[in-house]
């Protein structure tokens, strides 16, 4: 029987936490979050209570890539060629996995593995799945992830962000979907990434430890209170966990219908270049996590505070710093710089022509 596991909901703290989980939820392809903290501040409690909170999701029944039937251009190979035979996909309705990734991990057991010698012997293309395929539609976590091999973080992050699993060996391949919410965990003692993988997690977030005792002891309470009746605990946070699936889920419809005017993406672009911060790969991150706010709060357009709620995940890790120098954006940091840039926008950044397509009147509207 598995372990109960502790409400999303019921986490005391920890805000920009639960944000960035949040936002990855709603839109996968932001490319994952890095959670970055000592020892015991609830980082794989959060990610586990997500991904048990999850709506659940449409699936070809027999498939084990969990392949969405409703978009024939997310199948694998073995569904594509399925449909061009004319043969019905049979569907499920599932919960949403959550992958724990070993420390230990190698390329193999992540991508999958292709059967050269049944290849060769019997013309048979045969496809062992690996952890990318378990994860596909579900959330990948990966604790300890400054420990993992750089290789196999490359390829976790690369399939993150394109969505997509291809593996080749001998002249033949195979490929199958890979959206999935990638969260990383790690504890900054025992040593960090690399820059230039730090800085393909889409958001970072740098957890500190609660030390307001009144909050302190509310997180007692709630821990004992779950240890000694897991179930009614659960039960008192139902309504709550509820609701936010459901955020969730019209989150996820109406975040293809989401706009962005000019001059958010100038400013936008103009954050990130009075930061220098290098590259362009925040700009594209920051403008999917403000659309992702957007949608979360039942907008159909971004709005400053989106752009200022994604800068304080999207910024921070990617801003150069001298050795053993901390950096932290504050809010008022950040509003700051915002209400300088717009003060400096001309006519042309001031535009009102606008990105994605026209709302659609049946959009679910969230439930405030």
């Amino acid at each position: 029987m598995p372990a109960p596991i502790f409400p999303f909901t019921a986490i005391v703290g920890q805000d920009r936490m639960r944000r960035a989980l949040i936002l990855n939820a709603v839109s996968p392809r932001i490319g994952g979050v890095l959670i970055r903290g000592e020892r015991g501040t609830a980082k794989s409690t959060a990610a586990r209570a997500l991904a048990a909170l999850l709506p659940e999701i449409e699936v070809v029944a027999d498939c084990p890539f969990q392949c969405d039937p409703n978009r024939p251009d997310h199948l694998c190979d073995n569904c594509r060629g399925r449909l061009q035979r004319s043969e019905v996909l049979p569907t499920a309705l599932r919960r949403t996995r959550f992958i724990d990734l070993p420390v230990s991990a190698t390329e193999d057991r992540v991508v999958g593995t292709l059967d050269i010698e049944k290849a060769i012997q019997r013309g048979e293309r045969h496809f062992e799945p690996g952890v990318l395929a378990a994860a596909n539609r579900g959330l990948l976590y990966v604790d300890e992830v400054n420990l993992l091999d750089d290789h196999v973080v490359d390829i976790l992050l690369d399939s993150a962000a394109m969505g997509i699993n291809v593996v080749e060996r001998e002249g033949i391949s195979f490929q199958h979907p890979a959206r999935f919410i990638l969260v990383g965990t790690m504890n900054p003692e025992e040593g960090d990434l690399r820059p230039q993988l730090l800085d393909r997690f889409a958001l970072c977030v740098d957890m500190q430890g609660i030390n307001d005792a009144n909050q302190r002891v509310e997180i007692l309470k709630r821990r004992i209170e779950f240890e000694q009746d897991p179930d009614g605990f659960r039960d008192r946070w139902y309504t709550s966990e509820r609701h936010l699936t459901e955020e969730i889920d019209h989150a996820r419809a109406r975040l293809p219908l989401v706009t962005y005017a000019q001059r958010d993406l100038y400013m936008i672009a103009a954050l990130t270049a009075d930061f220098k911060v290098d590259g362009h790969r925040a700009v594209f991150r920051m403008a999917m996590s403000a659309r992702a706010q957007a949608a979360y709060e039942g907008r159909l357009s971004i709005n400053e505070r989106d752009i200022l709620l994604a800068a304080e995940l999207a910024l921070p890790h990617r801003i150069k710093k001298a050795p053993f120098q901390d950096i932290a954006l504050e809010p008022r940091q950040l509003e700051e710089r915002l209400r300088q840039i717009r003060a400096d926008m001309g006519p042309s950044e001031e535009s009102s022509s606008t990105e994605s397509q026209a709302p659609s009147p049946n959009v679910k509207k969230k439930m405030m």
